[in-house]
């Protein structure tokens, strides 16, 4: 397992990795921010991660989908459901009142007394998966959620019978963002609110294998964006306790004005930038895109077996 070393209390911590890991590194948020999009360009490039998911709703979606696409030989490329950050792309007046998503509290809190409908939510979601297709030539090789709304009761149902409807052969790889309790509470890494992610997506897995496709068997990456803590002793963490078919989510980039109007993680997407460039034999412990020439998707039972 990844192993985090002892070191000077001024110097960040030194990660050890296990070579061959079935660990999906993913950066999230592509297209929130040219900073962003630049910082994991870089990283996809230097083959430092293993997937990258797209937001489609924002300005900079436009002038930087054909940059993701031309990342297509280097990471899986994925759909980050974005039900929370600015507007939708199309009326939802239960989803989006007066043009703009809710706050992510105010969306759990719907979903959970199901103040919006599973229609209304089915119709953005369709509308996102087409403005990526569209942007990038290709269908996602997987698909996961800005602050995790796609596993949101409602939500979830929503999703799934629109991929279920849109993707009868090829299926995309849906992310669970729940763990065993136990393993997260022995990460020792932002606890409490990867048992809060835990206990929103409970039985999430199991619907989505239900439904007939893959997803994720192990969960991590969930920090408190605390820029005391060094990243590279986070990201340790997250490579312990894995599952079969891991994935580790990460929020990279540069910062820049854009990202700092729409987010309130900044400085830290730096930090962890620099960390993923810095972390030793980081490209050997991960899983790589292969075969991409033909630009098919991901056929993950046969990538990653579980």
């Amino acid at each position: 397992m990844g192993a985090v070393m002892d070191a000077d209390e001024d110097e960040p911590d030194e990660v050890l990795f296990e070579q061959g890991a079935n660990v999906i590194l993913c950066a999230d948020d592509f297209a929130i921010s040219e900073g962003v999009t630049k910082g994991i360009e870089e990283l996809a490039l230097a083959r430092r991660l293993s997937a990258t998911s797209a937001i489609v709703t924002l300005p900079g979606w436009a002038g930087q989908a054909r940059r993701l696409a031309m990342l297509r030989p280097f990471v899986a490329i994925g759909l980050h459901l974005n039900l929370t950050l600015g507007a939708p792309l199309g009326d939802g007046p239960a989803l989006a009142p007066g043009g703009e998503f809710h706050e992510h509290i105010d969306l759990v809190r719907r979903c959970l007394t199901g103040a919006i409908s599973t229609n209304e939510i089915a119709a953005e979601v369709a509308r996102q998966l087409l403005q990526f297709e569209r942007g990038t030539g290709f269908r996602p090789d997987f698909v996961d959620g800005h602050q995790h709304v796609h596993a949101l009761p409602r939500v979830r149902h929503a999703l799934l019978g629109v991929l279920s409807d849109g993707y009868p052969d090829r299926k995309p790889l849906v992310r669970d963002p729940s763990d065993a309790a136990a393993k997260i509470v022995k990460r020792q890494t932002a606890a409490y609110k990867a048992l809060i992610i835990h206990a929103l997506s409970r039985g999430f897995g199991a619907k989505v294998r239900a439904a007939g496709f893959p997803t994720n068997h192990g969960f991590s990456g969930a920090s408190a964006f605390d820029l005391d803590v060094p990243f590279e002793r986070e990201l340790g963490q997250f490579f312990t306790q894995r599952g079969p078919r891991h994935l580790v989510m990460c929020h990279p980039g540069y910062v820049d004005a854009t990202l700092a109007e729409l987010d309130s993680v900044v400085e830290r997407r730096h930090q962890e930038l620099d960390a993923l460039f810095a972390a030793k034999r980081l490209d050997e412990a991960i899983w790589h895109v292969s075969g991409r020439a033909d630009r098919s998707a991901v056929d993950w039972d046969e990538a990653l077996p579980v």
